[in-house]
């Protein structure tokens, strides 16, 4: 499971997703979101704006990430 630092109270899905590089666009991160692509905590999440924060796992394209807050 990888860690994505952050520096906010939550970060929206789709923010997460484009913040680890995970896609390279907005338009790409709603995209696969909506084609259901994207688990949060072992459900499948279509809401780009579900709000993700620490403890959450957030699973796409076979890797599993988490979110952390910043020291």
């Amino acid at each position: 499971m990888k860690t994505i630092t952050i520096t906010t109270e939550f970060i929206k899905l789709q923010d997460l997703l484009k913040f680890a590089s995970l896609v390279e666009s907005g338009g790409e991160a709603k995209e696969r979101i909506q084609a259901g692509e994207v688990t949060v905590n072992g459900e499948v999440c279509t809401m780009r704006g579900k709000k993700i924060r620490p403890g959450d796992d957030v699973c796409f394209a076979g890797q599993h990430y988490t979110v952390s807050y910043a020291d």
